[in-house]
């Protein structure tokens, strides 16, 4: 992996060499010793660190062999580094009590640091939805900006990139289609929950990226239903609330009858016995009168809820529940 240097396995500089570079160009630059106190974070760098089972590994190995290859920074025209390659390293350093970390300084602008940053961590074997999300993103915008620029782009690359898009040309660099680079960036049109939620596996992919279509606000109201139901929208399910909100017509309510649908597959199963209902009705009542009251009553309950939950919400912060009608 890309940002562990205590891999001792891995050869020196082989995820800080940028497109056009050589290999030995990058190992004749100069290693220098910096201050952990004087490096920072890349600007919106999507790749999580967190102190996991990997990352105690990480500081396990550093503490023992060291880091082996260097972090990739440059400089902050406001004072120190910021870290484009090695955010975890520098993380693991801190913590097995390391002052000074190895780091190559370059000049970069910020889209040679984003392709360079994205790069670095795409090799990585394990990688959440997110994070390959938002990382698809940032290189594509830095890709299209790049094209414009002529003082970026070899005369070679221009030829070989020559009538294909800004996706293709990143789905060919990360082994996907355009088709699936597409789908990955519309996850970020998720809010931070839903998109945790893709994260945690409690929403699939394929149902979240039809969801990014939802407006922010129809995304919030679709929390609640989700709540309400105690359920996570099935691709079938996320692609009719994908059609109900383009055509200007999906509410709260139509989001709650969609999410406490019984799903196909679904084994949970709620089962009374006779004998524990008797107790509330009456001798005469047969088993079907039962039900139809049971059901009766179940309804009466639900529309009085949705009624209860509609009107906290009015008092919270207005009536972003209102309904819409299709015509």
């Amino acid at each position: 992996m890309p940002d562990q240097g205590g891999n001792i396995s891995r050869s020196s500089g082989d995820d800080i060499v940028p497109r056009g570079r050589s290999r030995e160009a990058v190992i004749e630059e100069q290693v220098q010793q910096i201050p952990i106190s004087q490096l920072h974070s890349f600007e919106g760098h999507p790749f999580r660190v967190v102190d996991d089972e990997e990352m105690k590994r990480t500081v396990e190995s550093i503490s023992q062999f060291g880091i082996i290859t260097p972090l990739l920074a440059r400089p902050d025209p406001y004072g120190g580094y910021e870290i484009i390659s090695g955010h975890r390293r520098a993380h693991a350093a801190q913590l097995a009590g390391l002052e000074t970390v190895p780091v190559i300084v370059r000049q970069m602008d910020d889209d040679e640091s984003i392709i360079a940053m994205v790069d670095s961590n795409l090799q990585r074997e394990t990688m959440l939805p997110s994070e390959r999300a938002w990382a698809y993103k940032m290189k594509l915008d830095a890709i299209r900006h790049q094209g414009a620029r002529l003082d970026l782009t070899s005369v070679q690359a221009a030829q070989k990139s020559k009538g294909k898009t800004s996706r293709q040309i990143l789905g060919e660099q990360v082994g996907q289609s355009q088709d699936q680079v597409r789908r990955y960036i519309r996850l970020t049109n998720l809010i931070p929950r839903l998109l945790d939620m893709v994260d945690e596996k409690k929403i699939a992919f394929n149902p979240a990226v039809e969801l990014s279509y939802l407006s922010g606000k129809e995304q919030e109201l679709l929390l609640d239903a989700m709540e309400y139901a105690q359920s996570t929208p099935s691709l079938s399910q996320a692609q009719r609330l994908k059609k109900q909100s383009r055509e200007g017509c999906l509410s709260f309510d139509f989001m709650c009858e969609v999410m406490s649908e019984t799903k196909k597959g679904d084994v949970d199963r709620v089962v009374f016995k006779e004998s524990d209902l008797r107790r509330y009705f009456p001798k005469s009542y047969t088993p079907k009168q039962m039900e139809r009251t049971i059901l009766k009553l179940l309804e009466q309950w639900y529309k009085k809820r949705l009624r209860d939950q509609a009107g906290r919400k009015k008092t919270e912060g207005g009536d972003k529940y209102k309904n819409s009608s299709c015509r």
